[in-house]
């Protein structure tokens, strides 16, 4: 983001700050995804509601993405996993309970605070085996 630095985020845009403290308006985010197993998948459509995995119940929300943050978080937290699906959910569905906040280096990541309905993902799809973290020779997780 070069001199950009990200500041706030206000519903779903987000927002960049400046030294000069002006604010850059980004586009709106309509679409955030979950990475998640398959099998966590299947059980929250039995149950009609996601509510998480482990990492999401030990920080008391659920851990979603933006588009250009899907591929930093396979490769940072699901390295070596597979059978993984990314599910697209509307944002605007989400309501209040969508807050983007800070995270790794700073940037503002978008973090469920109720669980996830159902009826605000636009489509699952599989996702090809996350290549292996470097030195890790175990394989699928």
């Amino acid at each position: 983001m070069n001199s950009v630095q990200s500041l706030a985020c206000i519903g779903a845009r987000r927002y960049y700050g400046r030294a000069d403290d002006q604010f850059l308006e980004a586009a709106p985010v309509t679409t955030v995804y979950k990475i998640c197993r398959r099998a966590d998948w299947e059980a929250a459509r039995a149950q009609g509601v996601y509510r998480g995995n482990a990492d999401d119940a030990r920080d008391g929300f659920i851990h979603l993405s933006a588009v250009d943050q899907v591929s930093g978080t396979l490769a940072r937290h699901f390295a070596g996993w597979d059978d993984l699906v990314l599910v697209a959910i509307d944002s605007h569905a989400l309501g209040d309970a969508l807050r983007w906040e800070p995270s790794r280096g700073g940037d503002l990541f978008p973090h469920l605070y109720a669980p996830l309905p159902l009826s605000a993902v636009h489509s699952v799809e599989s996702l090809p085996p996350a290549p292996p973290a470097p030195g890790d020779r175990r394989g699928g997780r």
